[in-house]
């Protein structure tokens, strides 16, 4: 109830800030409020590669601010309201904004008044997915009436979501209840990098840079999703002592773990040289690139991984309870490119047999990569050209 109210009174809040920004003009502006880095830098990038001058401003976590604050021709702030000055200045430009890019869900859009023709856009972090969210959350059901309400507030402001395939665009149809005319069938724009091998070997160069062991074996990268109750106790359910007695002259085992999680995995000496903890590098995409088998669960990282046509393996060890829990979009034995195992025993078999149906994952690629086809950037950065010199509203597909 207490965090109820506290919701209520911020987003009272940001209704009075929007009230008294009303007054001033919109402006050939645009605004990317910024949880993940990736979707963001590759617009950004496309409109720099083509000048493309319009005032870009960054609305960033401290985590991400680092990655935007040095493009000195934008203007980046801080997006949380600790930072009051900051947090002004940012409900300034999304006040002013002629366009808006979100990449997640922002609770402040249930408050926020925009003014006729602007457009906000849902720049979503994934380009696929396992889990349930939005309003096919499961955990949906045991909150109030007015955050339900809150919810769907949140959605109807999306004039546009960006879709890397149909199958994805059914899920956002569902998670916020939209119909087929805000789909926007451009691609994501983080996967443009996954088809420009330049800039993957400038990537390699990069991690290996900063992680010369993974040079000398065969990378096993494990990226587990972060489950809530994981904040007040984490334990990794591997046997990493196993993994390295039957792997290790030939594998390295990269982790890849929540921010949240990441000072409690406690490694044991005895895996040096094995077990290398890459949870803080900042560039996912990057360590993509050097992995030989992902293992994970439920991430959409196998959405990506999947350009490479590289084997994956998944480890649902609380497969049951999840589903019931979180709630999955599709039967999770029909929808995963890969085996499943429940136990660190099964995984080393599995990997030592290197039994993998290849032809498999390029038919989950094809299905969920449709529109993702190294041009995504483009593809936005020509729509929001068009709209912001009035142009009309051609929706790309490749």
């Amino acid at each position: 109830m207490a965090r109820e109210f506290g919701i209520f009174l911020y987003l009272r809040f940001i209704a009075l800030i929007f009230s008294f920004y009303r007054p001033f003009p919109v402006k050939r502006k645009v605004v990317m409020v910024v949880s993940f880095a990736e979707n963001n830098l590759e617009i950004y990038k496309e409109m720099k590669k083509h000048s493309i001058s319009y005032n870009t401003v960054f609305l960033t976590p401290k985590k991400e601010y680092p990655s935007f604050s040095k493009f000195n021709e934008a203007t980046t702030l801080l997006f949380d309201i600790r930072y009051f000055f900051q947090f002004l200045r940012a409900m300034y430009h999304l006040s002013t904004a002629k366009v808006i890019l979100v990449d997640n869900y922002y609770g402040f859009l249930a408050s926020a008044r925009f003014k006729k023709g602007v457009k906000c856009i849902q720049l979503w972090h994934a380009n696929g997915a396992i889990k349930k969210f939005g309003l096919e959350d499961h955990s949906i059901h045991t909150r109030t009436k007015s955050a339900k309400m809150r919810f769907k507030k949140v959605y109807d402001k999306f004039d546009h979501v960006i879709v890397g395939s149909d199958a994805m665009g059914e899920i956002f149809k569902h998670a916020f209840g939209i119909d087929e005319t805000r789909i926007l069938k451009t691609g994501f724009p983080r996967t443009d990098v996954f088809l420009k091998e330049d800039e993957q070997e400038k990537a390699i160069e990069k991690v290996y840079t900063v992680y010369p062991e993974l040079q000398t074996k065969k990378v096993l990268l494990y990226a587990p999703t972060y489950r809530d109750e994981e904040l007040h106790s984490f334990e990794l359910k591997l046997n990493l002592e196993a993994l390295k007695m039957e792997l290790g002259n030939d594998y390295v085992l990269v982790l890849r773990l929540h921010p949240a999680v990441i000072n409690d995995i406690g490694l044991d000496n005895k895996l040096d040289g094995f077990v290398v903890n890459c949870s803080n590098y900042p560039n996912l995409n990057d360590l993509l690139f050097i992995t030989d088998i992902l293992i994970t669960d439920y991430s959409s990282i196998p959405f990506e991984y999947s350009f490479f046509s590289k084997p994956m393996i998944f480890y649902p060890y609380d497969l049951s309870d999840y589903t019931k829990s979180r709630g999955l979009w599709e039967n999770y034995e029909k929808l995963v490119p890969g085996p499943i195992v429940y136990s660190t025993e099964e995984l080393i078999s599995i990997i030592k047999e290197d039994d993998f149906d290849y032809a498999r994952l390029v038919e989950f690629h094809l299905k969920w990569n449709q529109y993702s086809q190294g041009e995504s950037s483009k593809n936005i950065v020509t729509f929001l050209t068009n709209y912001l010199e009035g142009k009309g509203k051609k929706i790309y597909s490749s």
